[in-house]
């Protein structure tokens, strides 16, 4: 199982506003934060600590088809919890991804997710898992 994954962004203010305010609706709560990061955490689960990049790094930009991270995904407890990260993320004007294939974009009926981007433009994930 995964420990923490780190990343560093663009701009942590809007990150932590994005990321705190979304993961609150699947139980994750900041559990520490300083001048340049912020950590989330849920229970004994992983931990997500998002990091201030630094300038001399900041001039090259995230592109989830590049090499690297694609996307990040997160378990929801059922497709009512799916539904109302949609919801919000509607409300504050997230840009959801293959939102006219909603809930069902990777196919079938079986995979019931949602699909968005954070201020970074990295791809997140919610998959209902019932």
């Amino acid at each position: 199982m995964l420990h923490h994954v780190e990343i560093y962004v663009s701009d942590l203010a809007a990150t932590r506003a994005f990321w705190s305010d979304l993961l609150a609706l699947i139980d994750y709560q900041e559990t520490d934060h300083w001048d340049d990061g912020f950590t989330l955490k849920k229970s004994e689960d992983a931990y997500l600590t998002f990091v201030q990049v630094a300038d001399r790094h900041a001039d090259r930009p995230y592109h989830r088809c590049a090499v690297g991270l694609n996307h990040l995904a997160f378990k929801v407890p059922d497709r009512a919890g799916v539904d109302q990260l949609r919801a919000h993320c509607q409300a504050k004007g997230v840009t959801c991804l293959y939102d006219d294939r909603y809930p069902f974009a990777n196919g079938g009926t079986d995979y019931y997710a949602l699909f968005i981007e954070d201020p970074d433009r990295i791809k997140v994930e919610f998959v209902a898992q019932v």
